[in-house]
């Protein structure tokens, strides 16, 4: 199959029947791969591949399930259920004949590790060998595969089918931290495990929520409903991109997206929405920087501790643009090196 093609040839329903062309007996004929996407629906093949379908002497498929089988015979495309090996499949094209395999799953390596030889050993008259994609991945098609995957493990792990959402919240907040971790390490091939991490606790937290919970009256809802929610607020939210609406810098488009959540939510207080339990300098921050939004006149409350301090040092930072949870964790990381380094271990190893 192919996962990752530049150029996607549109999905089309089939073609008009296309008479073959007369066999050329001297010719040595012509071998066709057709590779269709499972995560593509059945049925929606390239014009290309309807064509090399309608005008093919021979159509082989060796999986009798195969989905695109009921489409085919639908279109008046014959196809053989037989499972050729290298040697049968040049002889059938011998006259010049066009034989279509349709192959089964990830594709059939047997075979084609078969052809590769016959065609390496300069004795056999190898026929025109086309891989034919009759479909495409689009971004995004593995999503598909999550989600099954996710489905069946749900049912079928004794411990995963025990979680609850209570029970997965600790998880949700480890691997943000460690996604947080990689991406102040520059460590690219870690971010991408971590993102995936994260991921799975947004399908997890997905798939436990289409079961409901039997007497608390809540509606179930799905990965798909997460996903077409999120679908909507980025439309709404984005009236620059998606309407007609003018956002010149990040500072209106910043502007926009609070005004536009406040009327969403209805909130009495530019407060409303902040959670209290993220840390504290974070914390800071964002009240901070939510009054600097809102165009408010608040002063900072003055108090003896450290506390006062810390809140003013957040507040700062935020008006110049600096996450100070960010730069205090960078210090940290610097305060952590050192220490190694007294140590004689070295920051290089640290984990």
């Amino acid at each position: 199959m192919n996962d990752h093609a530049a150029e996607p040839a549109p999905a089309v329903p089939a073609p008009a029947p296309v008479p073959p062309a007369g066999p050329d007996a001297t010719a040595a004929g012509r071998i066709v791969l057709l590779t269709a996407s499972h995560r593509v629906a059945p049925g929606l093949l390239s014009w290309p591949a309807w064509q090399s379908l309608r005008a093919a002497d021979r159509v082989l498929c060796a999986d009798p399930g195969h989905p695109q089988l009921p489409y085919l015979r639908e279109a008046g495309v014959e196809v053989a259920h037989e499972s050729p090996d290298a040697q049968a499949l040049v002889e059938a094209c011998a006259g010049g004949r066009t034989v279509v395999v349709i192959p089964s799953g990830e594709g059939d390596r047997r075979l084609t590790d078969g052809l590769a030889r016959l065609a390496g050993s300069g004795r056999v008259d190898m026929p025109d060998l086309e891989l034919l994609p009759g479909s495409y991945d689009l971004p995004g098609a593995r999503l598909l595969d999550l989600v099954q995957v996710m489905d069946r493990v749900r049912r079928e792990c004794p411990w995963t089918s025990r979680q609850t959402h209570e029970g997965l919240v600790k998880y949700a907040i480890e691997e943000s931290y460690e996604l947080v971790e990689a991406i102040e390490d520059g460590d690219r091939e870690a971010l991408r495990e971590e993102l995936g991490d994260v991921l799975l606790q947004v399908v997890f937290h997905a798939r436990i929520a289409e079961e409901g919970r039997p007497g608390d009256g809540a509606e179930p809802f799905s990965i798909d409903d997460v996903a077409g929610g999120l679908v909507e607020k980025l439309i709404h939210r984005h009236p620059h991109v998606f309407g007609d609406a003018d956002a010149q810098t990040p500072e209106d488009v910043n502007a926009h997206w609070q005004r536009t959540k406040a009327v969403e939510k209805q909130r009495e207080s530019v407060t409303d929405g902040i959670p209290l339990g993220q840390p504290g300098l974070a914390l800071a921050a964002k009240l901070a920087g939510r009054v600097r939004t809102g165009g408010l006149a608040v002063e900072l409350p003055r108090g003896e501790g450290i506390g006062y301090e810390l809140l003013e040092l957040a507040a700062r930072a935020e008006a110049a643009g600096t996450d100070p949870e960010t730069a205090l964790r960078a210090a940290a990381r610097a305060y952590r090196d050192a220490i190694r380094a007294a140590e004689g271990v070295g920051a290089a190893d640290a984990h």
